[in-house]
């Protein structure tokens, strides 16, 4: 079933909008459709900006489906790279200016998807930011421990992957996980406006300023892979293994919205029963 809706707003904007309800989870079909679209926009030579955003009310692109963790580690592009970092690295090198329009929770492996944008604006009131691998016994694999270090500092990456808790989005702004945070009623238009102001401009020059940019900002490819295979090998954990019963014994007691909304609390009350 088709994930991703694309809309061309201009010639030169396109709008990707994901759906995989009832909570965005990116699973392995998340994945695949996501780096065909992004194979197909680096190809139209016309598009110059792409919004990114979501029509699942209150998530963004959320954390991975741990029912299908096994199907993700399987996907590779066809250097061998996994696909979930190929897709990342080629979002980051994208001949494109990428831009997300966050509302609602993003977290985990969508966290990770929407750190490789490169502008991140964030609904004031109805955004949250998380990565909760190290609270479910495992570690980040998709550019987290990466690309939060190079934006929020040595310390504010180990407190946000450490701690594993919910950051709202004026944390997120002062902390530089997000680009901006802007009032909720008010982010479409400020979303539009700069996409309109971006494509507005010489294909070439913002190309080429954005190249500019990777050069100093962006993680080692091979850092990258070395933190899937850190991913893939920490499934394996006795740690996780124990709280995966926990997690699911939660959502049947709880509720999947109630514990999809409040995460990054529930993840620590699920530490203290694993």
């Amino acid at each position: 079933m088709a994930q991703f809706a694309i809309e061309t707003v201009t010639p030169k904007i396109r709008k990707v909008t994901f759906a995989n309800p009832p909570v965005n989870v990116v699973d392995a079909g998340t994945v695949a459709q996501l780096s065909d679209i992004v194979d197909e926009l680096s190809a139209d030579e016309q598009v110059q900006v792409v919004v990114f955003d979501s029509a699942t009310p209150g998530y963004f692109y959320n954390h991975a489906d741990l029912g299908q963790v096994p199907e993700l580690l399987a996907l590779t592009a066809a250097d061998s790279t996994p696909l979930f970092i190929d897709l990342s690295i080629r979002l980051t090198k994208a001949p494109f200016v990428s831009i997300a329009a966050i509302r609602g929770r993003t977290r985990g492996g969508g966290d990770e998807l929407a750190l490789a944008f490169d502008l991140r604006y964030a609904s004031r009131e109805e955004a949250l930011f998380c990565q909760p691998e190290v609270a479910i016994g495992i570690v980040p694999g998709g550019g987290g421990g990466d690309r939060l270090p190079r934006l929020l500092g040595r310390d504010r990456a180990l407190e946000a992957i450490l701690t594993s808790q919910d950051f709202d989005a004026d944390r997120a702004e002062q902390y530089g996980w997000v680009t901006r945070a802007v009032a909720d009623a008010e982010l479409d238009d400020f979303v539009t406006a700069i996409a309109a102001r971006i494509a507005s401009f010489d294909r070439a020059s913002v190309l080429a300023a954005k190249a500019q940019i990777n050069r100093a900002t962006l993680p080692p490819e091979a850092d990258l892979r070395a933190s899937w295979a850190e991913f893939a090998g920490s499934v394996s954990w006795p740690g996780f293994q124990a709280r995966v019963p926990q997690l699911g014994k939660a959502i049947a007691e709880i509720g999947l919205d109630e514990i999809e909304r409040n995460l990054g609390h529930y993840a620590g009350l699920i530490n203290e029963q694993a």
